[in-house]
């Protein structure tokens, strides 16, 4: 029902609003005038909840700076993406001018139906002094193959990796095939979350690549022939393994936190996710024990960009606008790649850095856990466009969980 609704809602709205708001005061200021309007104000970003880590670093260091730089007060309202996009969709549906999100964490598809819905405010990015300084446009200018055009600042990037621990797992699978004869020989101790939970839809992906012949064929634009020719492969090798999963594949972890949990308790030997530092943040928090690491499959991993947005009827654009360019500066790029604080991958360009930043980004220790550079780079490979994920998710619960 909620999918019906979704789509009513969006082919309403795409018939009469195909254009995004493009004539807002706030665009038209300088970014200093922009600083003293947010000045005293409110924002309220609205971002996955489900790390603990993530959370605290919002609540803490972001919140904690833009109100002592800028005098802002900085709100987290944790809320999955697809649900902020379907109140954004209901309240254009009603007119509702002003509505109570200033800045989204969003990429993928939900950034393009919210394009294709013109529900986000923009374009702004050019407006962020920190954008022009450290980021390169054209490495940012497309989100799971839309063109961003301006309506996302991005703010981070993410690689897969799959966790193990040595003590259980001495030695890792390298390929696709070896995975699948490790599942086999080991029942009941590998899952994975429930798309469209985004880490296993991200392994979704990731096994969609290893098991029809690659990315390349994909990186063109969406082709439902090439779809429907390739996912039988993908579907046909999840299936033949799933009575080999933790539960014997009845039911999977809604999300990553409760397969993180899984594996801690030692009841599953694997874990995966978007995160390469992602063990190793949870080792210092001794979630994870110290034998903990990480690998990724000889296929490839797969990497995006995560973004900010604006909503159109944000009631305080110019304070999103600060605090997305506040994300974007060095300092704070800085701190989420610590593992300690989150361990995130930066988005801006080190060598657009003076040499005190560029030894800054060097000397942070991701740990024994984590991959290193060389490794990630050499596996890593680019994410699919969004039509892909929308059919791999809705056939994954149709096939898999047999809805």
């Amino acid at each position: 029902m909620r999918v019906i609704f979704f789509l009513s809602l969006f082919l309403a709205l795409t018939a009469g609003c195909s254009e995004a708001p493009h004539e807002e005061s706030v665009l038209r200021q300088d970014y200093a005038s922009l600083e003293n309007l947010a000045r005293g104000t409110e924002v309220r970003w609205h971002m996955w909840g489900g790390s603990a880590q993530i959370n605290q670093w919002v609540d803490t260091y972001v919140a904690g700076e833009m109100k002592r730089l800028h005098d802002i007060n900085v709100v987290r309202v944790p809320m999955d993406a697809p649900v902020f996009v379907n109140k954004l969709l209901t309240e254009k549906a009603a007119s509702k001018n002003t509505g109570t999100m200033d800045l989204l964490w969003i990429n993928g598809e939900n950034f393009k139906n919210s394009m294709q819905a013109g529900v986000l405010f923009g374009p702004f990015t050019d407006r962020l002094p920190n954008f022009t300084a450290w980021y390169d446009p054209q490495k940012s200018a497309h989100d799971f193959g839309f063109p961003v055009n301006g309506f996302e600042a991005p703010y981070g990037q993410a690689q897969f990796v799959f966790e193990y621990d040595t003590q259980r797992t001495p030695v890792p699978p390298a390929t696709l095939a070896e995975l699948a004869d490790w599942i086999r020989a080991n029942p009941g101790r590998f899952t994975y979350p429930q798309p469209p939970d985004f880490t296993g839809s991200a392994f979704l992906r990731q096994i969609f690549y290893a098991t029809t012949g690659g990315h390349e064929q994909y990186m063109v634009g969406f082709n439902p022939d090439l779809y429907a020719k390739n996912a039988p492969l993908t579907f046909a090798w999840l299936g033949e393994l799933k009575p080999y999963l933790w539960q014997e594949g009845r039911t999977y972890p809604k999300n990553a936190a409760a397969l993180d949990t899984l594996f801690a308790r030692g009841e599953i030997d694997m874990a995966m996710s978007y995160h390469p530092a992602h063990a190793q943040m949870k080792i210092l928090e001794k979630t994870y024990p110290d034998t903990a690491k990480t690998f990724v499959l000889a296929e490839g991993a797969i990497f995006n960009t995560h973004f900010t947005a604006i909503p159109f009827n944000a009631p305080n654009k110019a304070g999103a606008m600060v605090l997305a360019n506040f994300l974007m500066s060095p300092e704070a790029q800085l701190s989420k790649f610590k593992p300690e604080n989150w361990g995130d991958l930066p988005a801006l360009e080190i060598g657009k850095l003076d040499e005190a930043q560029r030894q800054a980004f060097e000397a942070v220790d991701l740990g024994a856990a984590t991959l290193g550079a060389d490794a990630l780079s050499a596996a890593a490979v680019p994410e699919i466009a969004s039509e892909y994920l929308e059919l791999l998710e809705r056939d994954w619960d149709t096939i898999i969980l047999g809805h």
